[in-house]
């Protein structure tokens, strides 16, 4: 290579050199100085801190001008509701009905069929009506441990199996809560077809109520196929189940709630709802297994002996023998499904 090639590309390499030097201390000072970023950020801070009511934007260079909102009041409200104020509804509601039912059960004991078994059954519910109400069941059992889980996990199972093994539950119950949700749907609407006609309030209902519905008191007041105790609960599964599944549609797919805040509220709607429809449930469950001897007879096998159904639903048992499903002496006609 001749010389003077050689003393081009020196020349051209320093000159290259000395431009980058002069251009990194220009552009080190178009940089945001850490240290004034970091005031920045105190002074957000202490904006907040003086106006909790305020709201937080920036500046974006996407077409979604939402995104610019860094903090906004209704945000800060939900999440301080969610962590605090949900706590403590959740453990009222729930813990307060597990402590009325065990002092009911020191107090009251188990309700026993007075007359005995009478050894001749009828039949009360048929296998559609039991898969339906299993159906439900199931899933709102699911559901409820796994958006339990989103309120109290972090407090009471953390702690005990660590974060890897919490995480792994979190995101699965979150896969069975999004999924379990539409059979849950499909029960609560099948009920509602099925039982509204006998679940319709009456003045027969309310006498039942004003006699303790046999359960504060001695002696069983009349009561129909549904007494005014499961009519409430049916109301309150159906009504309440409606919200639940109107809220959790726009939980699953929040693109169509409209904004955040519609978001925030159906998600406090969801909360509140589901722990009034588990405290319900609680006594519902207490009711059917110790709480009442033969009452699981009904949703296990369908059938349930003659005394208890007249002890609890004696004008049902009249309406069933006037239609001749239960014979005034001899055995059980079984009616067809």
């Amino acid at each position: 290579m001749r010389f003077g090639a050689v003393l081009r590309l020196l020349t051209a390499a320093l000159l290259l050199t000395f431009a980058a030097a002069v251009a990194v201390p220009a552009l080190a000072q178009q940089q945001v100085n850490p240290t004034a970023q970091a005031v920045q950020e105190r002074q957000f801070l202490d904006a907040l801190k003086n106006n909790p009511q305020a709201e937080l934007q920036g500046r974006i260079s996407i077409p979604d001008q939402r995104a610019a909102t860094l903090e906004r009041p209704a945000g800060r409200d939900w999440r301080a509701f969610h962590q605090g104020t949900m706590l403590r509804i959740t453990a009222i509601g729930i813990l307060g009905m597990l402590a009325v039912l065990v002092a009911f059960y020191l107090i009251r004991g188990r309700v026993r069929t007075e007359a005995g078994p009478a050894g001749r059954t009828l039949t009360r519910f048929n296998g559609f009506e039991r898969f339906m109400h299993w159906l439900t069941a199931a899933c709102f059992i699911l559901l409820a441990l796994s958006g339990l889980n989103v309120t109290v996990g972090k407090h009471l199972l953390l702690p005990l199996v660590g974060p890897q093994a919490f995480t792994n539950l979190s995101v699965a119950a979150k896969w069975a809560h999004n999924f379990l949700a539409w059979p849950f749907m499909l029960g609560i609407a099948l009920m509602f077809v099925v039982w509204i006609k006998d679940n319709i309030p009456n003045m027969v209902d309310i006498r039942w109520f004003l006699a303790g519905g046999g359960i504060v008191g001695k002696g069983h007041p009349p009561a129909q196929r549904f007494n005014g105790g499961q009519k409430a609960l049916f109301w309150v599964v159906v009504l309440g189940g409606a919200a639940l599944s109107v809220s959790g549609f726009f939980l699953i797919f929040p693109a169509l709630a409209g904004g955040v805040l519609n978001l925030q509220f159906w998600n406090v709607v969801h909360g509140i709802v589901s722990v009034l429809i588990i405290a319900a449930i609680l006594g519902h469950i207490y009711i059917g297994t110790i709480g009442m001897e033969g009452a699981f007879d009904a949703m296990g096998s369908g059938e349930v002996d003659l005394n208890w159904a007249k002890a609890h639903h004696s004008l049902w048992v009249e309406e069933e023998m006037r239609k001749g499903q239960v014979a005034p002496g001899g055995p059980r006609l079984q009616p067809a499904e």
